[in-house]
């Protein structure tokens, strides 16, 4: 059997640092939007962590610049490890290529290369500082991490991950439309755990019906709360008192463009959008919603809408991640957890490859996404 060769030290230091910055970038996911999430490690000249840092919110430092501050003058000489490339533009902060070059960083190792056009060049500058640069070092994690903010900018739309829970035989509720609680305690707070990572989540008028859900993250000490989305086309379901209308988070009521302007003032809600229509005037037009959630600088989008609103997204080709926990419950009747999907015949089934199995509590947690060249190359 061929022993594999060994991993030099310095090789084995970059790798471990690089997983590091790739954990610390996890932190700001739900808080950075419209940029994306960054972890940075600085290792001295010797190959010992002497900083590190993560974007944590727009507008604030970005990671690079939180990592030397942390390693001071050990940074001189030394090494630092980014998830991605280096920014070569000034916006509301300055230019992180400038920044490791004031501090004496004599190599810069990235993960993935920066697509945004506003933003690339960063290898470029460092490498003609005389700064040693390589990049592509666990890539793929990388990628996997920051995919909602690479999907947006490829696509101009959020990333979309639709999150239902289900009886083992694809029941959201039973006949009489009873459903609390399918799931396990154990899968309500994983779900707290989604919110926390998206910037908006996104239900319909059925699920106010039903629900009356508050939709703001609970249990996660320090998270930010997402922006909440009802929406209620015909403007009948999010009335005053409606617990998505508190103050712990913002909230957006989209209604259609021609609902009359008496349900603004009769709401108390204070942010309203009025949207086209779908083409068959049923529901709201998802690449209308999109676009605007995008225009707000969302890129991520939790979708814990019902079986409705659930068939217009991926009718509109709108979800790109579809988790689902299952619960060793059997109703035999009752709405199932996914309606009319414009699919009419086997041949056209949007297909799925499962990434992830989870056992949660006594549930499954089940993480999949389109087998479609579009969404493999995001």
């Amino acid at each position: 059997m061929r022993q594999e060769d060994p991993v030099a030290p310095t090789a084995a230091a970059e790798l471990d640092a690089m997983r590091r910055a790739l954990a610390l970038s996890a932190l700001g996911l739900g808080g950075t939007s419209p940029n994306p999430v960054v972890g940075c490690v600085i290792l001295d000249a010797h190959g010992s962590v002497v900083g590190e840092g993560f974007h944590e919110r727009a507008g604030g430092p970005h990671a690079e610049v939180h990592a030397l501050r942390a390693a001071g003058d050990k940074a001189r000489g030394g090494t630092a490890l980014v998830t991605l490339e280096p920014c070569n533009h000034t916006g509301r902060t300055g230019p992180c290529a400038q920044a490791l070059i004031e501090a004496g960083i004599a190599r810069v190792v990235y993960a993935v290369a920066d697509p945004n056009p506003t933003a690339t060049g960063g290898a470029q500058t460092l490498g003609a500082a005389g700064i040693d640069v390589a990049g592509g070092l666990l890539e793929d994690e990388a990628r996997a991490g920051n995919i909602a903010w690479l999907t947006s900018l490829k696509t101009g739309r959020p990333y979309v991950t639709w999150k239902y829970a289900a009886t083992l035989d694809g029941r959201i509720a039973a006949a009489d439309r009873t459903s609390r609680w399918i799931s396990s305690a154990e899968s309500r707070a994983d779900v707290h755990r989604l919110r926390a990572e998206a910037d908006a989540v996104v239900v319909g008028s059925g699920t106010m019906r039903a629900d009356d859900p508050h939709l703001a993250v609970r249990g996660i000490e320090g998270a930010a709360q997402p922006l909440r989305v009802v929406v209620d086309t015909e403007a009948h379901w999010v009335r005053p008192g409606a617990r998505v209308l508190d103050d712990t988070a913002e909230t957006v009521v989209v209604v259609a463009e021609d609902v009359g302007p008496e349900f603004f003032s009769e709401t108390g809600a204070g942010l309203f959008w009025s949207l086209p229509r779908a083409k068959d005037g049923r529901g709201i037009n998802i690449p209308a919603l999109l676009a605007e959630l995008h225009h707000y600088g969302v890129r991520s989008v939790l979708l814990e809408g019902g079986p409705t609103l659930a068939g217009a997204f991926i009718a509109a080709g709108a979800v790109d991640r579809v988790v689902g926990y299952l619960a060793p419950v059997l109703l035999g009747a009752g709405p199932a957890a996914l309606a009319d999907a414009g699919i009419t015949t086997i041949t056209d089934a949007l297909r799925l490859e499962v990434t992830e199995t989870v056992r949660i509590g006594p549930d499954i947690r089940i993480t999949a996404v389109p087998n479609t060249p579009a969404h493999k190359e995001s």
